[in-house]
């Protein structure tokens, strides 16, 4: 999935400019711009706003349908700390898992 993409289709969707995102989600707008700019994924948090904004829980944007997934709190977690990797580390840790 392309999350920002997928944030920019959800933005269309509603016709809103980045201006509006930015004011319905409370985000800066310079923070969406830059993320959008440079490919950067948003925080968790960001992500949450967003969704908030958009009138959507977290596992309704991230479900290929509209049925909702749950997140435990542990992969909540996992999904914090994917972000922060730089694709390196993210590629090094896909060819673990996919070791084990």
């Amino acid at each position: 999935m392309d999350i920002l993409r997928k944030i920019e289709r959800l933005r269309k969707e509603r016709g809103w400019s980045e201006y509006e995102l930015a004011k319905q989600s409370g985000i800066p707008q310079t923070t969406l711009s830059s993320q959008h700019r440079k490919s950067h994924l948003p925080t968790i948090t960001t992500l949450e706003a967003l969704c908030r904004a958009f009138g959507i829980t977290m596992s309704q944007f991230f479900a290929d349908s509209n049925v909702p997934v749950d997140l435990t709190d542990e992969q909540r977690e996992m999904f914090e700390k994917w972000n922060a990797l730089d694709d390196n580390q993210k590629k090094a840790l896909l060819q673990l898992m996919e070791s084990m």
